[in-house]
């Protein structure tokens, strides 16, 4: 495994990093050849799609393997795109490899596993909050042998460029448990109703290709029976399945920023100087920023680790509350290493010269998506203060 980490941190250093400039100065879709060309490396080089098992092209990695390879390649931001393991497809990806039928598995895995295709994830609502996946307006009404999806989803990533998303809609709305109400779908977005109304504008960037986040409609979208994914009632049970481990990817990908962050700090504050022989480094506080740093990344990183050991050990809802501690610790941490990079940086930092601008600009989101913090802060306190309270009956 060590010698397979080296590839990956060399594969970085030797082939993404010199294209980093030219993704950061143009739009994703001006740079898609190029981009495609490093993924044809990633493939040469053994490196390609390491979640998913040799039947699908990939190099079955165990969770506790990936997370490391995943904050190798999250020192960049197209790391894990170079290597088919970027979101929302890795997700997808995980998805239908646990509960697509063979034909979906055929049809929309086997190309998403080789790179020719995309996809995206819509469950998001404009009009109902993301904090709350039970509470959805979009929904799937049966039809004979197909089902007709009408709704609105947003911050859909990647949409533009898509070839499919997995819709979340409501198909049971008299369900006695909220949790059973939705199902899940996948839906080609060549689809009659289906339609991508725009790609919202997030931080000042509307984004293109990859690279997006789109606002789509469903007009009356028709779909076949065998578009569903899983049983009937099981949207929101393969949702939670679906983000557990996105959140590990995530985490771990947080991780990849905070090292990098620190390597940009530690080499800029060396060679700017801020009179003639007085390099940043000397400054007392800058160096604090660097151990504290470290410190705080070193930190989150064994915490994930331990937590992907219990996920593997226990499964995923014995893992809960470790996991919504690292969704909303890593990400805090993220932020403040970013913050004090930036501010060694200066106005520098605030220019695409580095990844820096675009991490903070982006990765703010880390807060947000997959759960707020709120939400899993509150999760993980209501599970602590029921250990205290006297059992029930």
């Amino acid at each position: 495994m060590t010698d397979l980490l080296a590839r990956y941190a060399a594969f970085v250093d030797d082939v993404l990093l010199p294209l980093e400039p030219l993704v950061l100065a143009h739009p994703w879709t001006a740079v898609a050849s190029q981009i495609d060309t490093a993924r044809q490396e990633a493939r040469h080089r053994g490196l390609w799609a390491p979640h998913l098992p040799a039947a699908f092209g990939g190099l079955a990695m165990p969770m506790a393997e990936f997370a490391e390879v995943s904050a190798i390649l999250g020192r960049t931001p197209i790391g894990h795109y170079a290597c088919n393991v970027q979101a929302p497809d890795v997700g997808n990806m995980e998805l239908l490899l646990a509960h697509g039928s063979a034909e979906q598995q055929a049809r929309f895995l086997r190309p998403l596993a080789a790179g020719q295709i995309r996809s995206c994830f819509g469950m998001t609502e404009p009009a109902r909050a993301g904090s709350n996946p039970v509470w959805l307006d979009t929904t799937a009404v049966r039809d004979g042998e197909a089902w007709v999806i009408n709704g609105r989803k947003w911050f859909a990533t990647s949409a533009e460029g898509a070839s499919f998303c997995v819709v979340l809609a409501v198909t049971t709305p008299g369900a006695a448990k909220p949790h059973q109400r939705a199902s899940m779908f996948i839906v080609p977005t060549d689809t009659p109703g289906y339609a991508l109304a725009r790609n919202i504008p997030v931080m000042g960037h509307v984004g293109a290709g990859y690279a997006s986040h789109g606002e789509l409609t469903f007009t009356d979208c028709r779909v076949p029976a065998s578009a569903m994914i899983g049983a009937e009632g099981a949207g929101f049970l393969l949702a939670q399945e679906r983000l557990g481990p996105g959140r590990v990817h995530h985490c771990m990908r947080w991780i990849g920023v905070c090292d990098r962050a620190i390597d940009l700090m530690c080499r800029y504050a060396l060679r700017r100087e801020t009179a003639p022989g007085e390099p940043l480094a000397y400054k007392q506080v800058v160096r604090h920023w660097i151990a504290e740093s470290r410190a705080e990344t070193e930190a989150a990183r064994l915490f994930v680790r331990d937590t992907v050991a219990k996920l593997e050990r226990v499964g995923q809802r014995a893992a809960r509350d470790e996991i919504s501690m690292i969704k909303y610790f890593v990400p805090s941490v993220m932020q403040k290493v970013l913050d004090r990079a930036l501010q060694v940086h200066g106005g520098y930092g605030l220019t695409d010269a580095t990844p820096l601008a675009n991490w903070w600009a982006h990765e703010r989101a880390a807060r947000i998506y997959d759960g707020p913090d709120e939400v899993h802060k509150d999760a993980v306190a209501k599970h602590t203060l029921a250990q205290y309270l006297p059992p029930r009956g």
